[in-house]
C-alpha cells in the first residue's frame, strides 16, 4: 500500500458534512495536484482513529498523529497502480478487501457528453466506435470522477470538469456516477 499524502483542503474546498464526502473531496484535491491525463487511482478508506491506534508510525507519516476528532474520520490510503491496459471493470472484479477496510474510492478521468447529446448517438456502434464518436463530439467534456463507497452502502461522488478545474467548481452527490459506485460496492461482496 502507498500512503496518500495528507493534504490540507485548499481555501476553496468546501467543508463537507459526512466523513465519506470529506474523504472523496480530499482524494479529488490530491488528484488535482497531480494534474490531468493520469491513470486511474484506487484508495482504501480506513478508520483514522483505528489507524492511529494500530499503526502509529503510518499515522505519523501521514500527519495524522494528532487527535483531531471529527475532522478526518476516514483516511484514504492509495493502493498500487491500476494496471495499464486492463479494463476497469475487470480490474475491480479482482479486488477483495480485508475487514479492516471500511470503504474504497477510485479516481478516473473520462469524457462525458451532456444529456442533450444522447439523442444524437448513432445506432449500432461498437464500443470502440462509440468511444471515437464521443472523443470527437464538439460538446464533450473532460472530467475527473472520484467515487467512494463504504461497506454500509454509503456512496459519494465528486466530478471535476477540466474546463473548470477549481475546488469551488467540483460537483458532489451520491448518485452522480452510479455505475462506478456499483462496481466499487461489489468489491465488498463476499
Amino acid at each position: 500500500m502507498l500512503p496518500m499524502s495528507n493534504l490540507s483542503p485548499s481555501p476553496g474546498t468546501p467543508m463537507a458534512a459526512s466523513p465519506l464526502t470529506r474523504a472523496v473531496l480530499e482524494i479529488d484535491e490530491y488528484a488535482s495536484t497531480l494534474g490531468w491525463d493520469k491513470p486511474a487511482r484506487l484508495f482504501a478508506l480506513v478508520d483514522t482513529a483505528r489507524l492511529r491506534k494500530e499503526a502509529p508510525g503510518v499515522a505519523r507519516q501521514l500527519g495524522l498523529d494528532q487527535d483531531d476528532t471529527g475532522k478526518n474520520q476516514l483516511t484514504p490510503i492509495e493502493q498500487d497502480e491500476v494496471p495499464a491496459g486492463t479494463p476497469l471493470d475487470k480490474f475491480l472484479g479482482t479486488i477483495a478487501w480485508p475487514a479492516s477496510i471500511l470503504g474504497c474510492a477510485l479516481t478516473v478521468e473520462r469524457l462525458m457528453l451532456p444529456p442533450s447529446a444522447e439523442s444524437s448517438v448513432p445506432e449500432g456502434l461498437t464500443d470502440k466506435q462509440l468511444t471515437k464518436w464521443v472523443a470527437t463530439h464538439p460538446e464533450r467534456q473532460e472530467v475527473r470522477l472520484t467515487v467512494g463507497v463504504l461497506r454500509d452502502g454509503s456512496r459519494e461522488s465528486a466530478v471535476r470538469l477540466r474546463d473548470k478545474d477549481s475546488a469551488n467548481e467540483v460537483l458532489t452527490g451520491a448518485t452522480l456516477v452510479p455505475g462506478l459506485a456499483e462496481a466499487l460496492a461489489a468489491t465488498f461482496l463476499d
